[in-house]
Order: C-alpha cells, then structure tokens, then sequence
C-alpha cells in the first residue's frame, strides 16, 4: 500500500469486477445511492434536505406535546424521510471514502458533506429533547394509539436517554460540534491507519497485507510480519496515545455531563441491554479462560512443536493445513450452498449481493482494511466491503459479513427508524451465517485430519470473537477508567493491555517485544467504544440459537426469519422467547460457550 499514487477519477460505474490470482473480484457499483458526486440527484437531495429540515422545525417545534396520534404520525414519517436522505448521502459519502480512505478529494467529498448535514440538522435537535418532556402518561396514551404503535420500541429507546439530557442549548451546541470532534480524531485515526507502511524483507506493505502474513504458513514470514507492525506501531504511539486520550477524555466529559453512572452506560442503552447481562456475560468468558483460550493454545503448541508460542503463531495454520488458496467463486458457492442447506430463501437474498455490485473484495492501495457490512438505507440494499485473500478465514469472513447483508435486506421492512438492531443482536445473522458454512464443510470433510482443521479454525473464530472481544472490552474499561484519574502515557496504555493479554491467551504464550503496543490498530476502540462485547453476546447467543435448531426446534426456519425481520422494533427477551431461550438467565451464556468446550473436547479425543 503505497504511500503515494495516482488519484483516481471517481465513477460510480467503475469496473465490476477486480483480477486477481483469486479470481474476478467484485467491485462496488454506487450508483443504486448516486451515479456520481456531480449527479444532479445528489444536489436536489441536499436541497431537499436543507428545506426539509427548516420546515420540519418551523411546524413542530414547541408543538410535540399537543399532537394527538395523527399529527403525531405525520411528524414521524417527516422525521423518517429526513433520516433516509440524510443517511443515503453520507452512505455515498462513506463508502466512497472507504474505497480509497488516502485520497484527498474523497476525504474532503465525505467531510463537507458531513459539515453541511450537521449543519442542516442542527435545528432537529429540539425534537428528541421536546418528546422526551413530554408526560409519562400522555406518552403511553399517545403510543396505544394504532396509528403509531408500531414506533413505540424506537421511541422507547429515546427515552432511555431522558434522564442524560442536558438543556436544549448543550445539545445543540454538542451537534454542532461534533463535526470537529470525536469524528475528527476518528478520521485522523483511519487516514493515520491506511497511509502506514511496513517495512517486510525490503517491501512497503499496507497493514491488510502485513496482518495477513500473521497467518502465514512460515514462521519466519509471520514474525517479519509480526516485528514490522511492533516497530510502525511503537514509531507512531505517541499520535494514537493522544487519539486515545482525547476521546477517552471527551467522553469522559461528556458523560459527566449527563450524568452516566459509567463510561459503558452509554454503550449499554444504546444496545438496548441491561449492564447486568453484559456483566454475566464478562464473567462467564473470564472464568472460562483456562477451559477455552488456554487449553486450545497449549493444544496448538503441541500441534506447532513449539516449547512456547510467540503472538506470531496465534493465528498460524495448522501444520497439516492445505496450503492451497480459495478462490473467489469457489467462496461463493461454499456459502452460498451452506446458506441454501439451511433454508433456499436465505441464498436467494445473499445471491445479488455478487451479481449486483454489492460487494467490494478486493484488496487496494488505501482501502480501508478489515470488513463490513454497511446497511445504507432501506430504501436502497446493504453493501459488504472485503479484503479477500483467499484464506479458509476469508470465506468465513465473506459468510458473517453476508449474513450481516441478509438481515439487513429482511429488517428493511421495518422502516428507516426501527430497522437496525442494537449491536448486541446485529451479530446474530453473521455469526449464525458462519456457522452455517462451517458446519457444511465439516459434514463434507474427507478424513480425520481435515476435520481436526476445520474444527481447529472454528475454535479459533469463537476463541476471537468470545475471549479476544472480552479482553479487549475489559482493556477499554481500564483504558477508561485509568484516564479519568489523568492523562496516560504510551506505556500507561500499553501496560493496560498487556494485563489483559496474559490473562485471556494464557501460559502458552511468550510476548515479544513491541506487542504491547498493538492495542493502536483495533478501530472499535476509536469509532465505537465498547462495541466489542456485542461479538462475544453474539456469538453466545447464536451458539444458543444453533442448539435449538439441531434440537430440532419446530419451525425453527421460521421462527428465524421472523427474529431478522423485527430489525430493532423488539428486545433481546422477546426476540428470543419463541426459542425458549432467555439472555438475562446468567446460565445462558455457560450454554453458548459449553460448545466451543466441546469443540476443543472432539480436538483432544483426536490427540488420543
């Protein structure tokens, strides 16, 4: 990923497809949000917007309190529209900018059309404070009301925050400024992230390329690999130490502000989860540790032939593990047979996302790295961005970002407001996505030894998504926690992580020098604090979820569909009611990870 390059010419209608070793790799086509930047419908929408806005504070500001359900009803759809042409604008903008996050012209696109949005939004602020004024009861009154019954779950969770809310000028003051503010450092952050260079066996490798020589069959290759990151990352410390501290301490502010019992609260009520399910599900993890993490990596070593692992050998195949690359259409069906075994609807929905543009593979110069899934509007479809390499863990990795694209596809019924589902369920359908393909290609594997691969590399997913996620939502709670008595330095931060790591990895590991700060990398940490708990609650409930299904519970595809389509319009408790299945019991979560025990079970038999 080469520092400079030729800036490419925006076009919606680039190329469909990328060739690659892996195959054609798909490319995004936008043109389903805008044909271009200069698209005569992206300026009548910012028009539109700016107008919308205006007016919408012009006849219901003061006014919220005296609607009867009818009026009440007109506001909603007026506020819902503003949300969905607002939110297909900064989807073109975003997705855009994370094709190529190094390119001035798309970073200036994305922020100006941030800047002019914030400031057309600016006079919608009175509305979530003027409905939280309103009266208890005339809110349940108002909400019994058929006509608008339906939003009740979505105005639930705004009033959630009631008891956070500062005075109408704070706030309005806090919207306006956050153009300059945690999304700033945010930016700062991700164009820090992309423009990094690794020095590899005299090449300048991107980080996606570097992280993925972590999971090379030669050590020496992954401790090249591992050492590059280690000395990019400790020459660049001092500016994410001060990305950190800054957002820990804006938010330390601001919760202060609003009176949050905790720097996870915020986090928790946007999940629409009570902290004590969060906390049982902490628990539960950390005290299966020894049972999960440790015991699998000392079964690893042995597998390695290693006296000790380093972090390079974490994420290295396995010594009988075929060498050989997947390609892309191969990846394709692998999933989207999985999905058909399951249910033939499920592949019918995941089957545009690669006929249709909807998917960006490929790895380029300056393309944001990891993967998602972005929903868009629902007007519109999801779209999935990849960096595919043809890793057994890459088609894994297209299955969970599909699945987030196939309930995103079936919340979109809901509506712009009630479609998108708290953090904590928004995983359900990618994890259960995975384990639908893994679950398929261990029914079909050929021998003992391929099985003891798959089954080793499932283990290792759950491990990263269960005890990896854990550990990092406990080095954010300290990160937080430590900040509020002062500013931290590198080292403060990196020892923060370093005591989270032992604990969770485990005595297999030794630690080399350098590792302490790849705590710098992790984007969650800095766009979304304390997101990361929500892949261990899904990973859980899912494993719960697939329990039921091989239990053969009646009507199981059904019932699942139906749990995907409620989008955000129900809690966590009825969603999972028709299952028989209940987060809030602290047993629960032993359920969910009593499987990745018994996977590590079946992989000690076969020691035997």
């Amino acid at each position: 990923m080469p520092l400079t390059h030729p800036r490419p010419v925006f076009d919606a209608n680039a190329a469909a497809t990328q060739k690659t070793e892996f195959g054609d790799l798909p490319n995004w086509n936008l043109t389903d949000l805008y044909a271009g930047t200069d698209a005569p419908e992206f300026e009548r929408d910012m028009d539109w917007l700016e107008e919308s806005c205006r007016s919408f504070a012009a006849d219901f500001e003061g006014k919220l309190a005296t609607l009867d359900a009818a009026g009440m009803a007109a506001c909603i759809a007026r506020n819902e529209r503003i949300s969905t042409i607002a939110g297909r604008i900064m989807s073109f903008a975003g997705l855009r900018y994370y094709q190529n996050t190094t390119d001035p012209e798309r970073a200036k696109f994305m922020s100006d059309c941030q800047d002019r949005i914030t400031a057309f939004t600016t006079p919608l602020v009175f509305f979530s404070l003027e409905f939280n004024a309103i009266e208890d009861e005339a809110y349940a009154a108002l909400f019994a009301d058929p006509a608008i019954a339906r939003y009740r779950p979505y105005f639930d969770r705004v009033r959630a925050m009631k008891p956070h809310q500062l005075s109408d000028e704070l706030e309005r003051f806090l919207h306006d400024q956050s153009t300059v503010g945690a999304s700033a450092w945010n930016k700062l952050f991700d164009e820090t992230i992309a423009g990094l260079t690794f020095p590899v066996d005299g090449e300048e490798l991107g980080i996606e390329a570097t992280l993925n020589l972590l999971t090379d069959h030669d050590r020496d290759s992954r401790e090249a690999g591992a050492k590059a990151l280690a000395e990019v990352f400790s020459s660049n410390i001092k500016l994410f130490s001060r990305v950190h501290n800054t957002l820990a301490k804006e938010k330390e502010i601001e919760d202060r502000w609003r009176k949050m019992p905790s720097p996870q609260t915020g986090r928790h009520l946007s999940n629409h989860v009570e902290p004590e399910v969060v906390e049982a599900l902490r628990n539960a993890v950390v005290a299966a540790y020894p049972r999960l993490s440790h015991r699998y990596y000392e079964l690893k070593r042995k597998w390695l032939g290693l006296d000790t692992l380093q972090v390079w050998d974490r994420s290295a195949p396995l010594p009988m593990e075929d060498k050989s690359t997947v390609g892309w259409d191969r990846a394709k069906s692998m999933v989207l047979d999985a999905y058909a075994g399951f249910s033939p609807k499920m592949a019918e929905i995941a089957e545009p996302f690669f006929e249709k543009g909807w998917i960006d593979a490929g790895v380029k110069p300056g393309k944001a790295p990891g993967a998602f899934a972005h929903p868009t509007v629902t007007e519109v479809h999801p779209y999935v961005m990849l960096n595919y390499l043809g890793k057994p863990r890459d088609v894994m990795t297209l299955a969970h970002e599909l699945g987030h694209g196939v309930h995103q596809v079936l919340a979109a019924g809901q509506g712009e407001l009630l479609s998108s589902t708290p953090l904590t369920l928004a995983e359900t359908a990618s994890v259960f996505g995975e384990m639908l393909t893994f679950r398929k290609l261990l029914a079909e594997a050929r021998d003992d030894a391929q099985k003891k691969v798959l089954l080793a590399g499932k283990v290792e997913d759950m491990i990263n998504t269960v005890v990896r996620q854990i550990a990092f939502y406990d080095f954010e709670c300290k990160l937080h926690d430590a900040r509020r008595g002062g500013e931290l330095t590198p080292d403060d931060i990196n020892a923060l992580w370093m005591s989270v790591q032992g604990e969770s990895l485990g005595p297999a590991f030794t630690f080399m020098e350098g590792y302490e700060t790849f705590w710098a990398y992790i984007p969650h940490f800095v766009h979304s604090p304390f997101y990361v708990y929500a892949y261990a609650f899904g990973d859980g409930l899912v494993n719960a979820l697939y329990a039921a299904y091989e239990e053969g519970t009646p009507d199981f595809q059904e019932k699942y569909f139906d749990m995907l389509k409620a989008g955000g319009s129900k809690h966590h408790k009825d969603l999972l009611a028709p299952f028989g299945l209940d987060a809030s019991d602290p047993k629960f979560w032993d359920k969910g990870l009593s499987m990745i025990e018994g996977f590590i079970d079946e992989l000690e038999a076969m020691e035997g």
